[in-house]
């Protein structure tokens, strides 16, 4: 173990046997006559004792020595003790999200039975739904975005500067071209477009860099809005000096916490490169203006940047929050491939709000009502590039309404597998200031649950198993009544 967590370990040791005496510091500091403040600096893992120190310790406490030094925790401090040994708090930079490493030690000293019953739940409930070192990082990335309505102005100015700097038009729409020259002329790269493809096993990936020898492989069956992505990210971590980063596109898999950060920074200003805050919010004004929604228009807007329908989604969730204040939405993509009844939640954001669609891990049945589930339907059957749609979705358990905005396109990389990406608005006071058509009756408004499981729809016509879980519940509310009932007769 790294020699602070066997301080912190130490630390709090101490710090427990110190109370379960019931001594306090002041008390602790007279009976060894070791100084309060020493005594404090052990106990919050800055300072590891010298073995004259815990000779004294361990004779003045009553405590074997050995049981002392010893880096194993009782049953109280097990949790926190493995927590520290999983080295999870190194990786994960904790002053990101205002937190000192030394609050949360303290936190854990001050009630351990209490906080640690917590950190051992949810390590079972990580264990129990394999959630996985990955999982937790990505998670993190998504807590950080949220936490920042997924909007962060040093990007948003580095993408400017870049601009300035290499003479780039942002009102213009950004070609794979004049980034590549960018990429070959100022960091010295070399584009190869023929060599994943001889590796039938890499069929998933778009992209991989060779840092070496400054190579960028490219898969064959990328589109223009892909290409220019890939190379929008790459200078990315080139022009923020981003060296701890990802090489594959889609990521196989990361070493570090800040792996994980600096791609989302990657991908973050590439999006902002790509579509650039001032044309895109523009844009979005005419198409608010509007007393209908205009299905044309939006999908003009769309196709006026070289972006993907999923940058494009992405880059509202950026946006929105910003320029117009709206931050209560959702980001959703789902996958499906046709003729399966099996839709999975890939990726996930919630901003303001945790909002109802939500990824779940037990293998329930998302609402087929939801617009994100119908177009992927469509899609499987009608084969085009590009299915859009719009619904108002009323959550009818939560008492909510969204303005649920859909697209689905083909998975260029994987046959007969589709992808939908979805942003849903909270229907309020402040959308309907911001969206002239939000009462346009043309807008489908359909009644929708989370899982079918969960779902106290009756007469659903898509519905794809019983309310198994509402119908457990009411079951223990009706034994509660009856046991209540009882109680009451026979006091």
């Amino acid at each position: 173990m790294e020699q602070d967590y066997i301080k912190l370990i130490f630390g709090l040791k101490l710090k427990q046997i110190r109370t379960d005496k019931n001594l306090s510091l002041f008390g602790l500091s007279k009976l060894t006559g070791l100084s309060k403040s020493y005594l404090n600096e052990i106990e919050k893992g800055k300072k590891y004792p010298k073995p004259d120190k815990i000779a004294v310790l361990s004779e003045k406490l009553d405590v074997p020595y050995d049981q002392m030094v010893s880096l194993k925790l009782d049953k109280n401090l097990a949790p926190i003790g493995e927590l520290l040994q999983s080295k999870i708090l190194k990786e994960i930079p904790l002053d990101l999200f205002g937190i000192k490493e030394s609050n949360l030690i303290d936190i854990v000293a001050n009630a351990p039975a209490k906080v640690n019953a917590f950190v051992s739940t949810i390590i079972e409930i990580a264990k129990h739904y394999n959630f996985s070192r990955e999982s937790f990082f990505l998670a993190s990335v998504r807590s950080f975005q949220e936490a920042n309505n997924n909007y962060f102005e040093d990007l948003e100015q580095g993408v400017l500067r870049f601009a300035k700097s290499y003479q780039v038009d942002l009102t213009m729409p950004i070609s794979s071209k004049e980034l590549e020259e960018i990429l070959v002329e100022e960091y010295g790269y070399s584009i190869n477009e023929n060599e994943l493809g001889k590796h039938e096993a890499l069929g998933n990936l778009r992209s991989v860099f060779v840092p070496k020898s400054k190579t960028l492989l490219l898969a064959n069956g990328i589109d223009e809005p892909q290409r220019t992505f890939i190379f929008a990210k790459e200078i990315a971590y080139n022009y923020l000096e981003i060296n701890d980063r990802l090489y594959t596109f889609p990521w196989i898999k990361f070493k570090s916490f800040d792996q994980v950060l600096n791609n989302f920074y990657a991908s973050y200003f590439a999006g902002a490169l790509i579509l650039p805050k001032a044309q895109l919010s523009a844009k979005l004004e005419t198409l608010f203006e509007q007393d209908t929604f205009d299905a044309g228009l939006f999908l003009k807007t769309m196709e006026s940047f070289n972006a993907s329908p999923e940058s494009f989604y992405q880059r509202l969730t950026n946006i929105l929050p910003k320029s117009f204040n709206i931050q209560d939405l959702f980001f959703l993509r789902f996958t499906h491939r046709a003729n399966s009844d099996k839709f999975y939640l890939k990726k996930e954001l919630h901003l303001a709000h945790q909002h109802s669609p939500r990824a779940n891990e037990t293998n329930e049945h998302y609402c087929r009502r939801w617009v994100a589930l119908k177009v992927l339907e469509d899609i499987s059957k009608s084969h085009k590039d590009h299915e859009f749609d719009i619904q108002i979705s009323n959550y009818v358990s939560d008492d909510m309404k969204y303005l649920v905005l859909s697209s689905a396109t083909r998975d260029p990389f994987r046959d007969n597998q589709y992808r939908s990406i979805t942003i849903g608005l909270l229907i309020n006071k402040q959308l309907e200031r911001k969206l002239n058509f939000l009462n346009d009756d043309r807008i489908k408004t359909q009644e929708v649950g989370v899982t079918c499981e969960r779902c106290s729809i009756m007469d659903c016509k898509v519905r794809q198993v019983p309310a198994l879980a509402l119908e457990k519940a009411y079951k223990n509310k009706k034994i509660e009544n009856i046991v209540e009932t009882l109680n009451d007769k026979f006091s």
